[in-house]
Parts: structure tokens; C-alpha cells; sequence
């Protein structure tokens, strides 16, 4: 078991008022995403379930275990001591699950997870061709009381509400999250679609029942960290950033070869050197190219 230091050191940041910018976060699917991330002065990486599944091939609606993520979790522990926020989801619809994906993953190294209300089997929250759902509001409370008591403080519990996304109102969604903070949970994550971010300004107006408040900006990139720090947030986390430009990277190029018949490192498709990613798991590495 671990000894909590990197959950110590995360709550702490969450709670500490004399912050004048939000804590930092972003998606690290791979230890060479983890290693980026760590160059670039990130507070913590974030382990998504839809950069995990994709990464696998998978449909991200629960078809991952708590495996497939503490995999993950050990590779950026052996490049970077940032803490871990691991995305569990749902965490598989019922409270013995949200038990493992915890106890495996606090075992692994991870600081924190994150445990949704969404109904089971799960939807990405921005998905056009499902439609998502809410659980019962007493399934997530049970699940953080259950992840506290086999935990303890060993791992930093954020709820999340998917209540905005499925179409409920303000009211609605800041009921759930207080019901949440008081099952245990050290923060709260109220999922907003609205690509405005004027109901994430929202949302940091209508909190104030004390636990740090989380954002995922994903669909309104234009608000910057600092205004959601003003606004409220004490945590940001660019959940798959990285991956997407991971993606367009290797789209380019790809076509860059198609065009030309070579990889030729240009300013329309660079390449890092070989010695560059030799380095993310030799850190002594030398290369001859």
C-alpha cells in the first residue's frame, strides 16, 4: 500500500486559499505523454477513460477494468512523481467496483479518482449518438463512502456530476454535488457542455459549499485557466488534449510520407529526434541519428 504523500500533497494544493491560479491538469495516456506533460510544468496528469480507451481500440463506455488503468499509472509513475487523478467513470455501476478500481489503483500509485453519476453502461459526456444518463444520486454517495472507508485519505475522491450534460438545471446539479461533498468527497467536478463557458462561470457563482471545485474545459477551450480561476475553479484538467494533437501530429505526418515518399523532419510535419524519445525511458540515452 502507499503512503498517501502524493494525495497529501494534491489535497493540500486544492485547499490552499492562497492560490492565485487553479492547479493544472492534463491527459497523459502514455509515460511519453507523462514526460511532455512534466517539461511543460503541469501540476498533475489525468488518466482518462476516453484517452485509455481509444488508446485501446475500445468504445469508452465501460469496457475498461481496473487493470487497463493501474497499467497506466505505473508507466507515468516511472517517469515523473506528478500525482495522478485517474478517470474510473461510473466506476462500473456499483459499489464493490468503485471498491477495487480505489483499493487496486491506490496500490498502483494513483493520488486520486474521479467517480461520475452517470447511469451504467456509461456515454462520453459530449457523444451525438447516445444519448447519457444519470444514476441515482444515492449510488454515487455510496460509492464515495465505500472508496473513503477501504482508502481512508490515501487518495483524493472527486464527485462528478453529469447532471448539466444530461439536461438538468444549476439547482439540480449543485444538489447533487452537495450531496457528494458531505458523503466524503474532498472535491467536486460539475460536467458543463456549454461551449459559452457561461454556465461554468455559472457554476463557480452558485458554489459555495467549501470543497475545492474542479473544471474540465473541453468544450469551451476560449476560457482560460486564469478566468476559471477566478471564477471559482481550483483545479483545471485538459483531459485529452495531448492525444488529440498526438493525433493530428501523426495524421500529418503520415501525409507528409504519402506526398513525398520520405519523413523529412519540416515545419508542416517536425519530428523529434530519435535520441528525444529514447531519452523519456533512458533518461542517459545517446543517439547516432
Amino acid at each position: 500500500m502507499t503512503d498517501g504523500t502524493k494525495a497529501l500533497r494534491l489535497r493540500d494544493a486544492l485547499n490552499d486559499n492562497q492560490r492565485n491560479h487553479p492547479l493544472l491538469a492534463i491527459g497523459a495516456v502514455n509515460a511519453l505523454a507523462a514526460h511532455v506533460a512534466a517539461e511543460a510544468g503541469f501540476d498533475a496528469l489525468w488518466v482518462s477513460g476516453l484517452e485509455v480507451s481509444a488508446a485501446s481500440g475500445l468504445p469508452d463506455a465501460n469496457v475498461l477494468g481496473p487493470r487497463d488503468l493501474a497499467d497506466v499509472v505505473a508507466s507515468l509513475g516511472r517517469v515523473t512523481d506528478l500525482p495522478v487523478i485517474v478517470d474510473i467513470d461510473n466506476a462500473g455501476g456499483s459499489v464493490r467496483t468503485a471498491e477495487r478500481f480505489a483499493y487496486d489503483l491506490l496500490r498502483t500509485g494513483a493520488a486520486a479518482v474521479c467517480v461520475e453519476d452517470s447511469a451504467y453502461p456509461k456515454c462520453n459526456s459530449f457523444a451525438a449518438h447516445r444519448a447519457q444518463a444519470l444514476s441515482d444520486r444515492d449510488l454515487l454517495c455510496e460509492q464515495v463512502e465505500r472508496v473513503r472507508k477501504v482508502v481512508g485519505d490515501d487518495l483524493v475522491v472527486v464527485a462528478r456530476t453529469e447532471a448539466l450534460i444530461t439536461g438538468e438545471d444549476l439547482t439540480a446539479a449543485i444538489a447533487r454535488a452537495e450531496a457528494y461533498t458531505e458523503a466524503g468527497a474532498d472535491a467536486v467536478l460539475i460536467h458543463s457542455k456549454d461551449a459559452t463557458g457561461t454556465e461554468a462561470r455559472a457554476i463557480g457563482q452558485a458554489w459555495n459549499h467549501g470543497a475545492p471545485l474542479v473544471s474540465v474545459p473541453t468544450a469551451f477551450p476560449d476560457l482560460s485557466a486564469a478566468e476559471l480561476g477566478e471564477a471559482g475553479f481550483r483545479l483545471c484538467i485538459y483531459a485529452n488534449q495531448l492525444s488529440r494533437a498526438a493525433l493530428a501530429g501523426m495524421r500529418a505526418a503520415a501525409r507528409q510520407f504519402q506526398r513525398g515518399g520520405s519523413f523529412r523532419s519540416t515545419v508542416a510535419g517536425a519530428l523529434a529526434e530519435v535520441g528525444d524519445l529514447m531519452r523519456v525511458g533512458e533518461p542517459e540515452a545517446l543517439s547516432c541519428v
